[in-house]
């Protein structure tokens, strides 16, 4: 990944929409988790990615764990709002599309889940975060598989629940190998993907009595 040249910092209290701004600097630790780690993620860096000082950037988060844990739920708001869009209709091969999508599309998303996740092991406090939004996400994630079980979209001889976790078993492991094999995610493999998934969680066909027979 090539490395982002910082900004000229702009000094004093930071002007313009609150919630921007707090955007902004999680966009900007997001590139310096990525391309250097979490160990290396300071508040001085972050804000000289954001083109800030460190003073300014303490306007928004107190210290790095306030930042991270913003940054955590920022995530997590961002799977949230995928399952939103798709909990109307209750569309389980649209969502598998959209989780493809938008993990491969960013090629931040790993590198960095992965250096929250490795931390998260020695920070009881992250920890629990990252285990409350995932539970979050898993039970709206089997709210859906059950109603799309419900009109018949999908299989109904898996629990949800299980159907749930190996959808996003799969996902994880798509997004896990994407930054390191990008050349074999082309969009014809990518949709290939979709569709074998789909494949797997399609209704079973009720075989009548006699019917090998025939």
């Amino acid at each position: 990944m090539v490395k982002q040249p910082e900004r000229a910092a702009r000094r004093g209290r930071p002007t313009g929409n609150h919630e921007a701004k707090r955007a902004e600097l999680l966009r900007a630790a997001t590139a310096v988790i990525a391309e250097e780690g979490y160990a290396k993620a300071s508040l001085r860096k972050v804000a000289q990615r954001a083109g800030y000082t460190t003073g300014a950037v303490t306007y928004y988060f107190a210290n790095k764990d306030e930042l991270i844990t913003a940054l955590v739920e920022s995530r997590f708001d961002r799977y949230d709002a995928m399952l939103e869009a798709a909990r109307e209709q209750a569309d389980i091969p649209a969502l598998i599309e959209r989780w493809l999508a938008m993990t491969t599309s960013d090629s931040q998303h790993w590198p960095v889940m992965s250096e929250l996740l490795v931390h998260a092991r020695a920070e009881p406090a992250l920890a629990e975060l990252i285990r409350k939004r995932y539970a979050q996400y898993r039970d709206t994630h089997a709210s859906i598989i059950e109603a799309a079980q419900a009109g018949g979209a999908i299989r109904d001889d898996i629990p949800a629940e299980l159907l749930g976790d190996q959808l996003a078993a799969m996902g994880d492991g798509w997004t896990m190998m994407y930054p390191f094999e990008s050349d074999r995610f082309t969009p014809a493999r990518a949709q290939a993907l979709v569709d074998a998934a789909i494949e797997l969680i399609t209704p079973v066909p009720v075989r009548s009595p006699g019917a090998d027979d025939a």
